[in-house]
């Protein structure tokens, strides 16, 4: 990549924009600047004052063929090609080219974001008074020139054709930085004797004012173009792969040739969220995520194709995402589609049914790509077990919080070939890298760990059901019973009897209960609550005792309020069902020695309870 810093006249600016010379990739975001963000713009250029650099990028680069678009406000003929791209500097040069050009009329909005036109003007004789006036002078108004008081019944100022604006003294930004039309309104000024000053101090002095650019050449490529528009943008808007993609499909000239139109890769989204949107687990997929998902599949068939000594890799980093042709994009986007559709059933299977019960949303982007490489065969038995297993392994193991493209491509490598049980395969690393000890129980407090919700889910799926309906926690049930995670030792009941926070907010005294039921808990010993349920629900002690055993309760234990011995034989309850996930043995390190020295292991902001907007107590509400 290399690059000039040429400095331009702002007149040179407003040819190229108007003419089309330099014109907009299509991934740039709409023109959103304010009226008086324009205004003090116009008084930075007569006051001579730098407003920083612009960013263009030269065209004719056959990597990069990003579809353009005219500079908002400018008409251009069909066809039109552009010199330039404009990568950072679109406010300002589109304020610019709108106020400065044609009827001076620009399309912006107020304070309160309200969208209306206007016009901008310079008070000549407030203007001739000095620099330290300028401000002052320069006025914005309405789009028809007219400015109005008392709810627009009366008329305080009308700039509304050239004589008036001329009789009330308001030279028009519009003719600034055009020469003949400026000499033609300012020769028939009432009062000529402020010519001569006013084209010396303001006029002239404009037609000099320059902006510095940074231009890049034609060798630029795209990740370049996205790594520098990121660090150098002014407007502090990040550039994703997904809009630079945008353009770049946009601009592909096979498919116009075959189809008579553009390839818009943000409608072609829309469908993908419209397919997302029947399946709460996949609201969190993002654009990035599914390109991520084409790119690996486009890069494994590459590898797969290639019989060199040396194959292309496969990939999900973003460089490899920007090589993505149009070709490849439309291959895949359909079975990848299937693919997600499949990972939100999996997931019901694995009793996750909604966006925040979900433990990694990027572990999709994966699991969508596997289904389309099994195919069919990921439903079968032993395949879907060994599926399974992998999943668990990545959410218990908690390897899915950053840094995933490697990952990733691992898992689209090595889980098919072992989980369709093929001879010599190796076993993934994300279930060689997957580790859970028993203390992990301890510091699982809240729906922000992914283990956390893996746990919560596998206590659902290990057929608990409801105290007070007997009702298993299905995707029907979990929703018609506003099912949320409860303290079963309530929080008020721990705080009475000195129970240890580290203990109290643990997964461990939490499980999924309906709404109601958790209700009728309320903040008493466990020994009085169950005795409650059972009269509410009309159910003998052995039933209510056989629903608690669904949650891998002892209720022996809870009828004693023995909080000590209740919380033992659950965390081994828990562990035995995240060994058999997972496949692996967990390491027993809580010893009750250990346990007592809680305060030793833990800092204090480990194990307060952590507030968020469902109330006080964290992600659930506490039994008070």
């Amino acid at each position: 990549m290399g690059f000039q810093t040429p400095l331009y006249r702002l007149a040179d600016y407003l040819n190229w924009t108007t003419s089309g010379a330099i014109q907009l990739p299509d991934f740039q975001r709409g023109y959103k600047w304010e009226d008086e963000r324009i205004r003090q713009l116009l008084v930075t250029v007569l006051q001579r004052h730098p407003m920083g650099v612009v960013m263009l990028l030269k065209t004719g680069n056959d990597q990069i063929r990003f579809k353009p678009r005219p500079i908002e406000g400018v008409e251009l003929p069909a066809g039109t090609e552009a010199g330039s791209l404009l990568l950072d500097g679109q406010q300002r040069l589109t304020s610019l080219t709108q106020a400065l050009t044609g009827d001076g009329v620009v399309s912006t909005k107020d304070s309160r974001g309200k969208l209306m036109d206007r016009r901008y003007y310079i008070d000549i004789r407030l203007a001739l008074q000095g620099e330290d006036r300028l401000d002052e002078a320069v006025i914005s108004v309405p789009g028809d020139g007219v400015v109005r008081t008392n709810f627009g019944k009366d008329v305080v100022l009308d700039l509304s054709d050239e004589d008036k604006e001329r009789t009330a003294g308001y030279f028009p930004f519009r003719l600034l930085y055009d020469p003949l039309k400026a000499a033609t309104w300012l020769m028939l000024l009432p009062d000529t004797s402020l010519i001569p000053e006013f084209m010396a101090e303001i006029v002239q002095p404009a037609a000099t004012y320059n902006i510095p650019a940074i231009e890049l050449d034609v060798k630029t490529s795209k990740s370049a173009v996205a790594t520098v528009f990121e660090k150098v943008n002014t407007g502090g808007l990040t550039l994703n792969v997904f809009e630079l993609l945008t353009a770049t499909f946009a601009g592909d000239k096979d498919y116009y040739d075959q189809h008579g139109e553009d390839f818009r890769l943000n409608e072609d989204w829309l469908k993908t969220q419209e397919i997302c949107a029947s399946h709460p687990v996949l609201h969190a997929v993002e654009n990035t995520d599914f390109l991520q998902a084409v790119t690996m599949l486009a890069t494994l068939k590459r590898n797969q194709a290639d019989t060199s000594e040396r194959p292309p890799a496969v990939s999900a980093k973003r460089e490899d995402v920007l090589k993505l042709q149009l070709s490849e994009y439309l291959e895949w986007v359909e079975p990848l589609r299937t693919g997600f559709v499949w990972a939100a059933t999996f997931l019901a299977d694995l009793h996750i049914f909604d966006q925040r019960s979900v433990p990694y949303a990027k572990q999709l982007v994966p699991m969508a790509a596997l289904r389309v490489v099994l195919g069919d065969a990921i439903d079968l038995h032993g395949v879907r077990e060994r599926i399974a297993q992998w999943y668990w392994c990545g959410v218990l193991g908690e390897l899915y919080g950053s840094a995933n493209e490697t990952r990733f491509v691992r898992d689209l490598e090595q889980v098919p070939d072992w989980a369709r049980g093929k001879d010599g395969a190796v076993v993934p690393r994300t279930i060689q890298d997957a580790a859970f000890v028993e203390s992990r129980l301890h510091s699982l407090r809240t729906r922000g760990a992914a283990a956390y919700k893996g746990i919560h889910a596998l206590v659902i799926a290990d057929d608990a059901a409801d105290w007070m309906y007997d009702k298993r926690f299905d995707k029907v049930q979990y929703v018609d019973m506003n099912v949320d995670i409860h303290h079963i030792f309530p929080y008020k009941w721990c705080l009475d009897h000195g129970i240890d926070d580290e203990r109290r907010e643990s997964i461990v005294n939490k499980t999924p209960l309906s709404a109601a039921t958790n209700r009728k808990i309320g903040g008493v010993a466990p020994s009085k609550y169950m005795a409650a349920v059972e009269r509410a629900a009309g159910i003998s002690s052995d039933k209510l005792d056989s629903l608690i055993s669904s949650h891998r309760c002892d209720p022996k234990a809870m009828r004693a309020d023995d909080f000590d011995a209740f919380f033992v034989a659950r965390r081994e309850a828990l562990v035995k069902l995240v060994e058999k996930a997972m496949g692996k043995t967990v390491q027993r390190d809580a010893s009750e020695g250990e346990m007592q020295e809680s305060a030793d292991r833990f800092d204090a902001a480990d194990i307060a309870v952590v507030p968020d907007e469902e109330g006080p107590y964290g992600d659930e509400q506490p039994s008070s």
